[in-house]
């Protein structure tokens, strides 16, 4: 029985090492995502954009992807207790 609970461990380990990998690249698409958002946001606002509404809804989006962010971060860098 032993025996099964290191391996199952080990592969748990291996697993948790694959997710991390996924979660790194998730917040760097995260992060792209965001940074064009500004860009756009920027674009329309600098054109004098009279089109509120959509500027409303990417300043939403941009606010949903940096919340999405701080989650995958908070998770990948766990608060240190000093």
């Amino acid at each position: 029985m032993g025996r099964f609970h290191a391996a199952t461990s080990r592969q748990f380990q291996g697993e948790w090492r694959v997710n991390e990998e996924e979660m790194k690249k998730r917040l760097e698409v995260l992060r792209t995502e965001h940074r064009d958002l500004d860009a756009a946001i920027d674009a329309l606002s600098g054109a004098g954009s009279s089109d509120q509404l959509q500027v409303a809804r990417l300043k939403k989006r941009k606010l949903r992807l940096k919340d999405q962010i701080s989650m995958i971060e908070d998770y990948l860098i766990p608060d240190i207790i000093a």
